[in-house]
């Protein structure tokens, strides 16, 4: 298979996987077909995405490929928008569109996430039913009837359990691979008739289906935590349409719309305030239980409770797109960055299956030619041997322990992209922080405002204001807020930049003028020794200090201050605790830099452009894992450069989609929660390991020297594969806020 990913990009829900070899299959025999690259097979999410070039086949050959191995396909539907039921029925001709609800032709939101039927309505399930009447029936004949019909009896009813499984076993011989767990039943099976070992065969094939669908149940109870993530946007809404209030499907909600919520509902979409305020729970998203309060022009999140309050909402993102969704789809995507760990076990069952092949021929067929022993025993242990070295439970031990993981941190407001990212943030030994919005609030405030050569203080704002009227960092919007607070007037601006690390220039009423760091003004020359002394006295203060000058002159300072976030202390000590060192990086002075951490309990490197985080985190990196803690803007390089990269951010786009994990809710503690989960979840995946591992190699002595046959080696393959299943549910329920 090739990583290329030319041509139409096509996604389908596959239906019936339950472990990582179901997953293997299809990707195997997918990425054979003509045309068809970068193939990815998502278990969790039930997600077959893939590129085709339809030049040399189309989806039709994907479909059917996949249905040969056994398993349910179907292309993932897109909502479609909201039409007007009168603009439905010219669309569509039927004239059947006759309530407010839209037609099917214009809706093909389809629930794929809708939880599945019952245990026994699926095929597994039914094979279940079916295998244990017929060995029920075999047993009921062999007690009524004595002699020769007992076996016979048996037989047929190995047979007929037997068809299934070996029509799938076929099927992907077919498509070129041998070593499915189908393939060794259906060998283990027929041998077992072959020796006489009826009653055996029959039971086998039951345990079997059993055993299977405990793997589906398992596996399903895996997905319920993405499944509830979805579940969280209302499937309806109340629209504002033409002076109606319409019920319509939330899936179909258009940016620009109006929709209306009462009390006690959930938003349908991501959208902007425009009437009524109250409190929202925004747990959904966030993780943060306490409801926030939200008003006219604020944003909200699809998902959030309105608790005391009736809004009305202007929609700002299709349902596709809605902060949900995306949390969901990073979650879903989120599987293919596998762990180092998953990829190595993925090689390891490549050769493992083959050769467990090859041993138990081994077993079978050399003590009978070597030392004449019974070919009836040998070729028994031989098969026993064929079901125990089933790599099931292995492959599926870390993939169902990642997907757990990201599940429950998603619920919590901690998103982690992948395994990899996982197992590098439980290998971290040392956090960075960005200062700005991260330690700090990111909401400084103007707390001084000396003039030097100008003749009053509105004057110097009104100047700093012009220049930073464009910025969005925290601190010009500390001082555009401080200039209108002080009536100072609105001053054009031309030619305005940012200056990384530095601060900011413009040209205002003629001259060129820049607010920044007193060590950038000491480089332009312009800070004398007593404004310099100025400038060290507000920064031992704690404050961050601005510089107001033109060329050859200074006009003014400015002092601001953040305050630490109340939690921000408590992660430190968290990660102490953890034993985690932390270290601020910040662009301010050393004095502020030095008053922050000295209340935190941090190291700090000041002056810091944001090559020179870059480089800070490189030489961090040497002496271990290193996470990076930013707004993953202004520190991107650094946040690339980290073993893993965090934004913290309420939701944002930013916070979603640029480091390699985020922090959905502004609170510093998520920073050693993130890791406490990701330990964990490396402690699951070294449980899963062992027990996999462990039981093969007590039952593959025991199979060989004969204490132990056919129905216990397919107990324990299956057994083990659904005790790492459940095992790795438990992270589900994992608090990582518990401080242990």
């Amino acid at each position: 298979m090739t990583n290329d990913t030319s041509g139409a990009v096509h996604e389908w829900r596959v239906t019936g996987m339950d472990c990582a070899s179901c997953a293997g299959r299809i990707r195997d025999a997918v990425g054979r077909l003509p045309g068809v690259s970068g193939v990815e097979v998502a278990i969790m999410s039930e997600r077959l995405k893939l590129s085709l070039d339809e030049g040399q086949g189309g989806p039709e050959a994907v479909e059917a490929t996949v249905r040969k191995l056994g398993f349910g396909i179907a292309p993932r539907a897109e909502a479609q928008p909201f039409v007007l039921p009168e603009a439905a029925e010219a669309a569509c001709g039927c004239g059947a569109c006759g309530t407010d609800a839209p037609h099917a032709h214009s809706h093909s939101h389809d629930h794929e996430a809708a939880e599945p039927g019952a245990w026994y309505r699926t095929a597994k399930g039914r094979l279940v039913l079916l295998t244990g009447v017929l060995l029920a029936c075999a047993w009921t004949v062999e007690a009524l009837v004595p002699g020769p019909v007992g076996p016979v009896a048996f037989a047929l009813a190995c047979l007929i359990g037997l068809v299934p499984i070996a029509r799938r076993a076929f099927a992907a011989l077919r498509l070129g691979q041998p070593f499915t767990i189908e393939g060794l039943m259906t060998v283990a099976a027929a041998g077992a008739l072959f020796i006489g070992a009826a009653e055996e065969a029959a039971l086998v094939i039951f345990l079997f289906a059993v055993g299977e669908v405990l793997e589906g149940v398992a596996a399903s109870r895996a997905r319920d935590g993405i499944r509830a993530l979805s579940r969280l946007v209302p499937e309806t809404a109340r629209l504002e349409q033409d002076g109606r209030t319409l019920e319509v499907p939330a899936a179909g909600l258009q940016p620009g719309q109006i929709v209306r919520v009462r009390p006690g509902e959930r938003i349908p979409a991501d959208g902007e305030i425009l009437e009524g305020q109250g409190g929202l729970d925004e747990s959904p998203v966030t993780g943060e239980s306490i409801p926030v309060t939200r008003g006219p022009g604020e944003a909200v999140f699809a998902g959030a409770v309105a608790t005391d309050a009736a809004l009305r909402i202007r929609v700002t993102r299709a349902a596709k797109d809605n902060t949900i969704a995306r949390i969901v789809r990073l979650v879903e995507e989120a599987e293919e960055a596998r762990a180092p760990t998953e990829r190595f076990i993925d090689r390891f069952s490549r050769w493992y299956m083959p050769l467990i092949v090859g041993l138990a021929v081994a077993v079978a067929v050399l003590p009978p030619l070597a030392a004449g022993a019974d070919w009836s025993t040998w070729i028994y242990r031989g098969l026993a041997l064929l079901l125990i070295g089933c790599p099931c439970a292995l492959v599926i031990s870390v993939p169902a322990a990642i997907a757990s993981a990201l599940a429950s941190g998603a619920r919590r407001g901690l998103l982690m992209k992948g395994g990899a990212v996982i197992e590098a943030a439980a290998a971290v030994r040392q956090v960075a922080f960005d200062k700005t919005g991260t330690l700090t609030r990111g909401r400084p405030e103007v707390t001084d405002v000396v003039t030097l050569s100008v003749e009053s203080e509105v004057r110097v704002l009104a100047l700093a204001a012009a220049v930073e009227r464009g910025s969005a960092h925290p601190l010009a919007q500390a001082i555009l807020a401080r200039a209108e607070a002080a009536g100072a007037p609105d001053l054009p601006a031309e030619a305005a930049r940012s200056l990384a690390g530095r601060g900011a220039e413009a040209r205002v009423e003629g001259e060129d003028l820049w607010v920044a760091s007193p060590s950038f003004a000491a480089e332009r020359g312009v800070l004398d020794a007593g404004t310099r002394a100025r400038a060290e006295a507000l920064e031992a203060e704690g404050k961050t200090v601005t510089v107001l000058f033109r060329e050859g002159r200074t006009l003014g300072l400015l002092a601001l201050r953040d305050e630490p976030r109340g939690d921000a202390a408590e992660a430190v000590r968290q990660l102490g605790r953890m034993g985690v060192s932390a270290t601020i990086l910040t662009g301010d002075n050393a004095r502020t830099a030095e008053a922050i951490a000295a209340r935190l309990g941090t190291g700090f490197r000041a002056q810091m452009r944001p090559d020179d985080k870059l480089a800070a985190i490189r030489e961090m990196a040497g002496q271990g894992g290193v996470m990076m803690i930013g707004d993953g803007i202004n520190d991107a390089p650094a946040l690339k450069a980290a073993s893993v990269g965090v934004a913290m951010g309420s939701g944002t786009d930013v916070a979603l989609e640029t480091a390699d994990a985020a922090i959905l809710r502004d609170r510093v503690t998520d920073v050693p929660a993130t890791i406490r989960l990701a330990r964990a979840a490396m402690r699951n995946i070294r449980q899963n390991i062992a027990v996999a591992l462990g039981l093969k190699g007590v039952f593959l002595v025991t199979s060989v020297l004969g204490i132990t046959g056919l129905w216990i080696a397919i107990l324990a393959d299956t057994g083990a594969t659904v005790l790492v299943t459940l095992n790795a549910l438990r992270l589900l329920r994992f608090d990582p806020e518990a401080r242990g």
